[in-house]
């Protein structure tokens, strides 16, 4: 079959859930299950994958699709009882009193908070955090949900303690040829995902530097009584100052510590010093900005909540409240580091089927290593009688953790073995490529030398299409890789461009938008939200994809 019709057919499943969920506004758990049935009729039908490789890869796929529900049902749980007991709440008391102005209080809280809550739970959840909290703050809906969602970009790359790059691009690019040729240049695969995990960090620089600035001017243009773009400059030193103090952290961990800290740390370490600093007043404007007086709002920025006092234990000791992240913190450096035993003692209890139904695929599940079991659920149920929690707030806890996570688990139960079918697709009697390898053939073809520039908007098509960095990652790192090998440039920039555009996406995803809206009480702007964001998105994924062009030909040619 000629590469172009194998191309043509590659795609597909793409523009199934494309017009699905963009155009028709399916969710996940309806598209999903649409497009996975499409992808094994396809590979059966067409490319006439051999049995045992489908098997394997759907069970393969299951397997991953489990660790991740694993890792988003501990972080909600973790997340619940902290709300259910208090300590959510005195943790929100804790911002009020830093400053008046406005745009300070959306930079604290959306570029560090949401970014910590983004390294530690992941898939949606800061911008449904920060939302509310912006809300009761008391930010017209529509801006609380706006910027929340601008702000939760650069983190996502390693949100839910690392996911997107540990799972997302690992699982992807997991494969026998890869790791033979990574065998070639002498590299073990786990160090090219923290190579991976490096250059994402590197390449965020760019974009992440103007992020807090760029989130401030589309706050006071579209929700400031005078709808100024200058009332928003004003603040720039005060967001480039904003940007660093999450930028440093976030970078050197990335580098020192791997794919898993990033964004908890840079969240985590950027509060400590931006709170003491807004607090002294250093390099905060003198004239304070806020909102027009409410009866001026338009009607499309109000919900059909009423803003109110967060429920739960505002009493509550700061340190207290914090001190299950505080703990969440050490133990995950702690169990990732080498040089300690621990690390090696949680990955000795597996559960491991090699070489399934004797093909060259296998599949692992370690559950201590497994940060949604160790340590947040540990955490979470150690929260119980640290806060003094009646059954009832536990309870509702969990159910809640277990109500959020249905949605997640159905799509992700159909969409990791989807790409993992898309994967295997090449091991087929007729020796036609894989579905990733005739789609990047085709793409390098059109493309050539320009990649660089076209490689973040491809993971931010996906982080669109799926509402999940992750599944972008899985659905794409393949194909960026390959364009990569087809056209002879770095393999490892253009996948970590992969990475960076799938993060910046996040701002655009249609489901992201819905769950946060629905935060605050909001119906019918899901449009309007999704063209103001389409903004800065495009501004912020066409510097990751000029830097992509300088690395690549000017800075780091020789890179694998």
């Amino acid at each position: 079959m000629p590469d172009s019709l194998l191309a043509i057919l590659g795609f597909t499943p793409v523009l199934i859930i494309f017009i699905l969920m963009a155009g028709y506004r399916w969710p996940a758990t309806r598209a999903m299950p649409v497009a996975f049935t499409a992808v094994l009729a396809m590979v059966y039908f067409i490319w006439g994958t051999y049995t045992e490789y489908i098997a394997a890869a759907i069970i393969n796929g299951i397997v991953i699709a489990f660790e991740i529900m694993f890792i988003v049902l501990g972080a909600l749980a973790l997340l619940f009882t902290l709300r259910q007991s208090g300590a959510i709440a005195a943790i929100n008391k804790g911002f009020t009193g830093i400053s008046s102005d406005k745009r300070v209080q959306a930079i604290i809280i959306t570029w560090f908070f949401g970014s910590f809550i983004e390294g530690a739970a992941g898939f949606g959840t800061p911008a449904a955090l920060t939302a509310p909290l912006l809300f009761s703050l008391g930010f017209p809906a529509l801006a609380a949900v706006m910027v929340a969602l601008i702000a939760n970009s650069a983190a996502v790359s390693f949100g839910a303690v690392g996911t997107p790059t540990h799972i997302g691009v690992g699982t992807s690019l997991n494969i026998q040829s890869i790791q033979e040729t990574l065998e070639g240049q002498q590299m073990s695969f786990d160090f090219f995902i923290h190579q991976i995990g490096t250059w994402t960090a590197l390449q965020q620089i760019a974009p992440a530097i103007i992020v807090p600035l760029l989130m401030i001017v589309m706050l006071t243009r579209f929700f400031g009584s005078r709808k100024s773009i200058k009332e928003g400059l004003q603040i720039w030193p005060y967001a480039l100052f904003a940007a660093f103090c999450f930028i440093t952290p976030y970078v050197l961990v990335a580098v020192l510590l791997g794919p898993e800290f990033p964004s908890i740390f840079g969240g985590l370490t950027g509060l400590l010093i931006i709170i003491p600093a807004t607090k002294a007043g250093f390099l905060v404007p003198k004239k304070k900005w806020n909102f027009p007086d409410e009866d001026k709002w338009d009607a499309s920025w109000k919900g059909s909540i009423e803003a109110g006092e967060s429920t739960g234990n505002r009493q509550m000791p700061l340190f207290k409240a914090w001190l299950p992240y505080i703990v969440i913190a050490i133990l995950l450096v702690a169990t990732r580091i080498d040089v300690l035993p621990v690390n090696e003692w949680l990955q000795s209890v597996r559960l491991e089927a090699s070489n399934m139904f004797d093909t060259n695929i296998s599949t692992t599940f370690e559950p201590l290593y497994n940060p949604g079991i160790l340590p947040f659920m540990l955490i979470a149920v150690l929260c119980i009688p640290a806060y003094g929690m009646s059954k009832k707030q536990v309870k509702q806890s969990w159910s809640e953790a277990f109500k959020r996570i249905r949605g997640p688990a159905i799509a992700l139960v159909f969409a990791v073995p989807m790409v993992r079918l898309m994967m295997q697709s090449g091991n087929n009697p007729g020796e036609w490529a894989s579905m990733p390898i005739a789609m990047a053939r085709s793409m390098s073809d059109v493309f050539s030398e320009a990649w660089p520039l076209v490689s973040p908007f491809t993971g931010a098509l996906g982080t669109f299409i799926t509402g999940s960095n992750s599944v972008s990652n899985m659905l794409f790192s393949l194909f960026q890789y390959s364009v990569a090998e087809q056209t002879e440039i770095s393999k490892t920039i253009i996948v970590s461009l992969q990475n960076v555009g799938g993060a910046l996406g996040n701002m655009i995803a249609v489901h992201n938008i819905i769950a946060a809206c629905a935060t605050v009480g909001l119906t019918g702007v899901e449009g309007i939200l999704l063209k103001r964001n389409a903004i800065p998105a495009v501004i912020l994924l066409l510097i990751a994809g000029l830097g992509g062009l300088v690395l690549t030909y000017l800075v780091v040619p020789d890179l694998f």
